[in-house]
């Protein structure tokens, strides 16, 4: 990988790596941390651990479920590539795998706490498994820019969870904890998978790159979102809250107060612009805050 001189848009001259000749606007200095903590092992959070409500508590758990099939995803995906990897992204897509795996490891396990709660979540591992379907037969590439939409997903997320205290307020503390190790290594190797998809396609006009991405991100996104959805206002009706004003809750929740989905949504939408990259959104502060914290378990990546 070639290091040169660009112009930004400010017409400023800084230094950019370069991927396969396209500019990367991950930070140069910025190397994946794997954290190797767990949570929840010591008691059981209640059964409405977000503040006592169980359509916020509903939610959070619907997207929990889908987890660990979609993270099993995005690193098969990567692994159909590791013969095609640059040298410089080796160590950081190892450190990329070890931190989905403990990620998988540990929504594996609140999930199971979900489930001893009483709560039915089989049908969420189908229904992202039927989703993720959608990529078969069709070429690797198609894969990664899949693996983009959800993890640029992922990361608006963790930037909203990390900035807004008011999404975890109330919640079971070692389970504010799980969300917020998991937000800050979204947003720590949000840009991994979008430069391999650079080096990927570098012999592919910008036009079809923009084309496929934007078209997958619209098409992922809604089908996921829409999964979230359909799969809260099953737990909350296995909570007997159905019916109009089951919708009426969730949607609320969702676009109303606090509204997260309402809030996320420009930034989620840069996706969808040519020149897109995780990185333009310089969020980086908040790794080095949680990098600061005391105590943190490190693995150094191999």
């Amino acid at each position: 990988m070639d290091v040169t001189e660009r112009p930004d848009s400010n017409a400023a001259e800084v230094e950019r790596p370069l991927v396969a000749g396209k500019a990367t606007s991950t930070p140069e200095e910025l190397a994946l941390i794997v954290r190797d903590e767990r949570f929840c092992r010591s008691g059981t959070p209640p059964r409405w651990w977000m503040n006592g409500d169980p359509v916020a508590t509903a939610w959070y758990n619907s997207v929990s479920a889908s987890l660990p099939r979609g993270e099993a995803f995005f690193i098969d995906t990567l692994k159909n590539f590791r013969d095609q990897i640059p040298a410089k992204f080796e160590k950081d897509v190892k450190s990329f795998v070890k931190q989905e795996i403990n990620h998988t490891r540990e929504h594996l396990a609140f999930n199971r706490l979900t489930e001893d709660h009483g709560y039915d979540v089989t049908s969420i591992d189908k229904g992202i498994t039927e989703m993720l379907a959608l990529a078969e037969g069709r070429p690797k590439e198609v894969n990664l820019a899949v693996s983009i939409a959800l993890e640029h997903f992922a990361a608006t997320i963790g930037h909203q969870l990390l900035t807004d205290p008011r999404y975890l307020d109330g919640a079971d503390p070692e389970v504010a904890d799980l969300w917020r190790w998991h937000a800050t290594e979204e947003i720590e190797h949000k840009g991994l998978v979008y430069d391999v998809w650079l080096h990927a396609t570098r012999d592919w006009s910008d036009f079809k790159r923009w084309k496929t991405r934007a078209l997958v991100a619209v098409l992922i996104t809604r089908k996921y979102f829409g999964n979230r959805i359909r799969d809260a206002l099953d737990l909350m009706a296995q909570d007997g809250i159905t019916g109009w004003r089951g919708k009426w809750k969730l949607y609320s929740f969702l676009w109303w107060k606090p509204g997260m989905m309402r809030r996320m949504f420009f930034e989620w939408a840069h996706i969808l612009m040519p020149g897109f990259h995780p990185w333009k959104l310089d969020n980086k502060y908040l790794v080095d805050r949680y990098r600061a914290q005391p105590g943190s378990v490190l693995e150094p990546a191999e």
